[in-house]
């Protein structure tokens, strides 16, 4: 029987692709460097800030120490304007309040640093959340399974017992490396072909088809 749900979040639950990549190329482009269009960014998100920003960067020899002058920078500016234009995705919301009402624990497994996680996650859904895991220290980013499986270690659940919802390959790749039923999502910055290859088992174009899907595997 499904017990708990969990969720990445950008691209899955907030649609922050905008303000991502206006801090991205703010930071980038206090170092000179030029500014990518934001529908790249659908493909340089998902592996946490340091990746995103060395994604954006030019092909340059010092690539490295480059994204770690210019994290300081993206991160004090999208600490001010992280939900500038971030919103939860048209029926997110009430999915979660639907979960909660059916009596799931809902959790947030993302790549992004825990601290913009927590403010990102309680500006746009309160305390909806039974816990929100977010990049940490020592923990390795998705797809490796062990920020999931720490996640419902603290829920009190079983592998077999969740559902790993995302909108990307890295996504579904985590719910099959953790044990969990991996579910990818189209409204996000993905496409159906790529959560296809990553092992997902259902795909869904809204966010209240979910609610059939744990209610055929319940």
């Amino acid at each position: 029987m499904i017990k708990a749900i969990l969720f990445d979040l950008d691209g899955t639950l907030a649609d922050s692709l905008k303000d991502l990549a206006d801090a991205t190329n703010y930071a980038i482009g206090t170092f000179g460097y030029p500014a990518r269009e934001v529908e790249q960014y659908k493909y340089y998100a998902g592996d946490g800030m340091p990746k995103m920003i060395e994604r954006a960067l030019p092909d340059i020899p010092d690539k490295p120490q480059a994204v770690q002058a210019v994290l300081p920078v993206f991160l004090k500016y999208y600490g001010e304007h992280y939900c500038d234009n971030t919103l939860p995705y048209r029926g997110a919301v009430e999915l979660i309040d639907a979960l909660r009402l059916r009596g799931l624990k809902v959790a947030v497994v993302t790549n992004k640093a825990q601290e913009m996680a927590d403010k990102v996650v309680s500006k746009l859904y309160g305390n909806r959340f039974d816990l929100i895991l977010g990049k940490r220290e020592g923990i390795p980013a998705k797809p490796d399974p062990t920020a999931a499986l720490i996640a419902m270690d603290m829920l009190g659940v079983k592998p077999e017992e969740c559902v790993f919802v995302g909108d990307s390959k890295m996504d579904v790749m985590t719910g099959v490396n953790s044990g969990a039923y991996p579910v990818g999502v189209l409204w996000g910055f993905r496409e159906r072909s790529e959560l296809t290859d990553g092992g997902a088992k259902s795909i869904i174009s809204a966010p209240e088809e979910l609610l059939d899907i744990i209610g055929g595997l319940r």
